[in-house]
């Protein structure tokens, strides 16, 4: 299709979206009630709805008081009868699809349900936001004459008992209209092949050769890729093998420690990043604003917002509040009500608000220390868990530990670089990181994917440390005793830099 038949067609959709799109902008807290009645309206007749009697619910604060917060371990007995089969649990149409993810604290992987309503009115609407907003933004763009390159995650779909479960990308990708694959590459069938190295080089054979206009996906998995298309082609510069790419659509972890790898590989001084906030569970914030990095909380994809402010988190004074009584520059975990069937859901992230008139965040972290630099999602549980289990195999015991990322350099992968003080240390370190690497990946699969022959994760980096150092360094800082004590995982160098060279 034409580039001005194409670009006629996404500016017609641009102008009757942004009318939608004012309407939540100018009444954002109407929207979102107006949503809340919706969603137990739709769900009054499911078991959940008729175990909390959703008909009478008439306000928030009746809803707020009779529906508890959950985590995923609380949904989680629904969730596997709805993976058998059964229907009406939480959500009125059946949910055939279930988006695989990491991170929970019993289970290496959960389960999130990914319903029809969810698609089209969430994933997909969110998809076509981006585009919306991108060219409100760029009227000089070029980017329908060319296709966009998409990597989504290696996993393929898998069928039990009438019900998928998969990647959420995958997923998204099986379910496109014919068309979007048209204006897309790799194909689907590449898009969707198991194995990340054939696929990887399936990619990178498959779209050399194509107009390439934009990126699409997971920061750390897009590094490894480009860095494979630039060593196919011997080229230096990505504009050498697509002289057309103007934008980066990226999401999933910090952008932060690969913005100057990718402007090393992308020489362009009017090149463009466009950040999105998405999760199996929803499709939640948009970039909509040229070199900004604040994302506009999108209020009407069938997401119901509110939010427990940090300070109170996980003590006997926790509270949670709706979208109108939030304030800037506070720290806040998010608890989400969907059109899949999740209520009162904490999905384990935190925000900070930079606008209220509009809604506009910050993606500030995580609710439990974590690291999450190449998709990995390594929770504090997965690290206590594995050293116990390999102190039980190694006879070692554990002072204290703390962990950071080794970020990519150029081609190099990344690694999770360990300080441990050992009270009786393993008579082999090296054996002693062997378990230990073996027992995350059987912990947390997105770990043990990022692992995967080394693709994007080397073999964590395990110092031994003197003895007293986490004492000295605390004594150092002024915080011993009481709570205080140094952050066992951490998406920086801050800490880590610090007691390395202390280590001495």
């Amino acid at each position: 299709m034409p580039f001005p038949i194409v670009n006629s067609i996404a500016s017609w959709f641009l102008k009757k979206r942004f009318h939608q799109i004012e309407l939540f902008l100018k009444y954002p807290n109407e929207v979102q009630m107006e949503l809340l009645s919706h969603l137990l309206e739709k769900a009054k007749d499911t078991e959940i709805g008729r175990r909390y009697d959703f008909q009478s619910i008439g306000d928030y604060e009746t809803f707020a008081q009779r529906i508890p917060i959950s985590h995923y371990e609380d949904l989680s007995p629904d969730i596997e009868r709805s993976r058998q089969g059964e229907t009406n649990i939480f959500w009125p149409e059946p949910i055939k699809w279930f988006a695989k993810s990491s991170g929970t604290t019993n289970s290496k992987s959960k389960f999130i349900p990914v319903s029809g309503d969810s698609l089209e009115d969430c994933h997909y609407a969110a998809s076509k936001d981006l585009l919306c907003m991108y060219l409100n933004n760029n009227e000089d763009s070029q980017l329908f004459t060319g296709k966009s390159l998409r990597l989504g995650g290696s996993k393929e779909l898998y069928r039990e008992n009438g019900t998928i479960f998969g990647d959420l990308s995958a997923i998204l990708i099986d379910n496109m209209p014919f068309w979007a694959e048209f204006s897309s590459t790799p194909s689907n069938r590449v898009s969707l092949m198991s194995n990340w190295e054939e696929k990887m080089q399936a990619i990178v054979e498959e779209t050399v050769e194509e107009n390439v206009t934009s990126l699409a996906g997971v920061p750390s998995w897009m590094l490894v890729l480009l860095n494979n298309v630039l060593d196919y082609t011997n080229k230096d510069s990505l504009l050498d093998i697509w002289p057309n790419l103007e934008v980066y659509f990226h999401g999933g972890v910090s952008f932060t420690p690969y913005k100057n790898q990718y402007k090393s590989i992308l020489p362009k001084k009017d090149f463009r990043y466009y950040e999105i906030y998405n999760a199996s569970e929803g499709f939640f914030a948009i970039q909509d604003r040229n070199k900004s990095s604040e994302l506009l909380l999108m209020l009407d994809y069938g997401i119901f917002y509110e939010f427990i402010p940090m300070d109170s988190y996980g003590t006997e004074s926790e509270h949670v509040i709706p979208l109108n009584q939030v304030e800037l520059d506070k720290n806040y975990a998010i608890v989400i009500t969907t059109n899949a069937g999740l209520w009162r859901y904490k999905i384990g992230d935190t925000v900070k608000f930079t606008s209220v008139k509009p809604y506009r965040i910050k993606v500030s972290g995580r609710t439990k220390h974590h690291i999450n630099v190449f998709g990995e999602e390594l929770i504090i549980e997965n690290a206590e868990d594995a050293l116990r289990k390999v102190c039980q195999k190694t006879g070692a015991q554990i002072v204290d530990y703390t962990a950071a990322p080794i970020f990519m350099e150029g081609k190099e992968k990344g690694a999770h670089e360990w300080l441990i003080e050992f009270k009786i240390p393993p008579q082999d370190i090296d054996y002693f990181n062997e378990l230990f690497d073996n027992a995350l990946k059987a912990l947390n699969s997105d770990y043990e994917a990022k692992r995967y022959n080394n693709m994007t994760l080397n073999k964590p980096k395990i110092h031994m440390a003197r003895p007293k150092l986490f004492y000295d360094w605390l004594k150092q800082h002024g915080k011993l005793g009481g709570q205080h004590k140094v952050p066992r995982l951490s998406n920086t160098r801050m800490y880590l830099d610090d007691l390395l060279g202390m280590n001495q």
